[in-house]
């Protein structure tokens, strides 16, 4: 069964709502049939990157709020991502445009590596202080997941897979996505937001149980004969 998550770089629900769906997957009885595709979604593509302004300024400048009190929220946010095994270092932050983050991102994904892709740029962003959208940064953060490094430079330094992010910020607003994360299961159950354990424990078990129904197992009327099996003797 798919299931498929938008998701920014940038948004700090979306590295907690990872965690929190990675931990209901992992308590999961049929976590193995459960096939995870991400896919790209922008909270500010017109976003400028500029490594000189703080996370809480261009929060309270777009918000309309004051410097402390999108510092409590940040801080509020922290705690939250704690409470999950994560380390946000708000201060730390480069704000950056996210784009070539998920132009990298879709590389990985051709190369059955979307998660970990996730994963390294989520902990760049919020833990180490990188900038998301410097080339070379997202080059160092490629090879580490082992991609190849010439086609790495010869996408970062292209538009490729920029078709790629659009399309999959057109289908979250065809399908109605107002922001991020966004879990959909098997396109009929969707959560919203980082969600606690029990929402995405629910969802999975109600989303897999139709996905069987749907998907069964063939049976077959079979005539035995003489065979060899990988735990018998022929």
């Amino acid at each position: 069964m798919k299931v498929e998550i938008w998701s920014d770089v940038m948004c700090p629900f979306c590295y907690i709502g990872k965690r929190r769906f990675e931990k209901a997957l992992a308590g999961f009885e049929h976590k193995d049939e459960i096939e995870i595709e991400w896919k790209s979604f922008q909270l500010n593509p017109d976003l400028k990157t500029n490594p000189d302004i703080n996370i809480n300024q261009y929060l309270a400048d777009i918000k309309g709020f004051s410097v402390d009190h999108a510092a409590q929220l940040n801080n509020h946010v922290t705690q939250m991502a704690a409470n999950e095994g994560l380390t946000y270092n708000f201060d730390k932050a480069i704000v950056a445009n996210s784009f070539n983050a998920h132009r990298m991102a879709h590389l990985a994904k051709q190369r059955g590596l979307g998660d970990a892709a996730e994963e390294a740029l989520f902990k760049a962003y919020f833990t180490e202080g990188r900038n998301i959208d410097d080339i070379e940064t997202l080059t160092e953060l490629g090879m580490g997941l082992g991609l190849p490094p010439e086609e790495l430079k010869q996408t970062l330094a292209s538009d490729r897979y920029a078709d790629d992010v659009k399309h999959d910020i057109a289908e979250a607003q065809y399908l109605g996505v107002r922001g991020v994360p966004f879990f959909v299961l098997n396109r009929k159950y969707a959560v919203s937001g980082a969600q606690e354990l029990p929402v995405f424990n629910d969802t999975l078990t109600k989303a897999f149980t139709d996905w069987q129904l749907e998907n069964p197992k063939p049976t077959f009327d079979t005539t035995e004969g003489p065979w060899c099996g990988p735990d018998s003797d022929c």
